[in-house]
């Protein structure tokens, strides 16, 4: 059975780009500079002896966001498909040099960070998700037009994937390499690809998905504090068990911006994974519903200009963006909320993080670039000027 989401379409028509489009994107970055320096503030000011330490780089880091989100809205897609093979080399590479000595960072027995001048660290994973991302759209491109047997076989596309995780679980960053992994499923799904291989590797996968996670002691801590969340609450259920006390101290309406929060104040890092309690403590309940309405917004316009896109390869990677998006935000709300285990994932436009909101501005760059592509049909409809005979 054949689930592709992409029907045949007329000749493409340019237009303007996605006005909601855009509108989200600016305003769920600004939302999220507030937040950061909500939840960052008292943390800068003790370990740096400044406030807006965090927001600073955060904003520096967003530069080049946006640099890297006109960059790819401009560009035409063709453009950025003979670009395809240096992005994907750049990745790898970039994964690669977490392991040389002088350059690659190893923090807690993992290795996920590189040494970047006037930036501390860079986290190569980032890159891999936009990477694959565009890997697998063209491919599928290209197989929707093959002829042959042979130029339609999914294995060029599985063995992609493969590298794509491999390299991040190298790098004992076992979280991000499932989500990226799990996010090709995705798109194998979506385009109609046949997924009959996929059992027999999953005999295989699913076993050493579990060792991995039962040879590395924080793991299993983390199973272990899920399943017996009000145990351990001074030990490694420490950061989870605080998030929890935030997110019922904003009760309905919220503590306020700058009332001088206490509860995000004693959870570690509370800028990174977990900004999203900050939030949830300063704005209430109606912060937290002001929040899925803006991302409720975001991905319907997103997975809509996905669907009305006139070239596949735009159409798959505008799903394939959107998704990496949509799912990293509830997955890390989840987290925060204690309903699945930790997992290290950011919270896209919100932690934290050079790496994450650079690569997140340049997926929405290539999705505002892909909305510029509608069907003629789609464009008739539009204005409703579609005449049925």
């Amino acid at each position: 059975m054949n689930f592709t989401f992409f029907t045949e379409r007329p000749a493409d028509s340019y237009r303007k780009a996605d006005t909601s489009l855009i509108v989200m994107t600016f305003l769920l970055w600004g939302l999220g500079m507030v937040t950061l320096y909500i939840c960052s503030s008292g943390f800068g000011e003790r370990a740096f002896g400044d406030s807006l330490h965090f927001v600073v780089r955060q904003l520096l880091s967003s530069l080049i966001g946006f640099i890297a989100l006109f960059f790819f809205a401009s560009l035409k897609l063709e453009v950025i498909r003979k670009l395809l093979p240096v992005i994907v080399f750049a990745s790898i590479i970039l994964c690669l040099l977490t392991f040389v000595p002088g350059i690659g960072v190893e923090r807690n027995g993992a290795r996920r960070w590189i040494r970047l001048p006037f930036f501390s660290t860079f986290q190569p994973s980032e890159s891999i998700k936009f990477a694959l991302v565009l890997f697998l759209a063209n491919l599928f491109d290209k197989q929707s037009r093959a002829v042959t047997e042979e130029e339609k076989s999914v294995f060029p596309a599985f063995l992609g994937l493969v590298i794509f995780t491999g390299v991040i679980f190298l790098q004992q960053d076992f979280s991000s390499g499932m989500f990226v992994f799990l996010l090709g499923l995705v798109l194998f799904f979506v385009t109609g690809a046949k997924l009959s291989w996929l059992f027999p590797f999953a005999g295989l996968g699913i076993p050493l998905a579990s060792l991995m996670i039962l040879l590395e002691p924080f793991r299993v801590n983390r199973l272990i504090g899920f399943f017996a969340p009000d145990s351990y609450q001074q030990t490694f259920n420490y950061q989870s068990f605080a998030s929890r006390r935030a997110i019922s101290a904003g009760g309905f309406w919220g503590q306020g911006i700058g009332s001088g929060l206490t509860r995000i104040n004693s959870i570690p890092e509370v800028q990174s994974d977990y900004v999203f309690a900050g939030w949830t403590e300063a704005m209430g309940l109606i912060g937290v519903i002001l929040y899925f309405v803006l991302l409720g917004v975001f991905s319907w316009r997103a997975f809509t200009c996905a669907s009305r896109c006139s070239d596949r390869f735009g159409a798959y990677g505008t799903f394939g963006f959107a998704t990496a998006i949509v799912a990293q935000s509830l997955m890390n709300i989840a987290v925060v909320g204690g309903v699945i285990p930790t997992t290290g994932i950011p919270l896209p436009f919100f932690s934290s993080g050079g790496s994450s909101i650079i690569f997140t501005l340049a997926m929405c760059g290539f999705m505002i670039n892909a909305s510029r592509l509608e069907s003629a049909e789609t464009v008739q409809h539009t204005r409703g000027a579609l005449v049925y005979e």
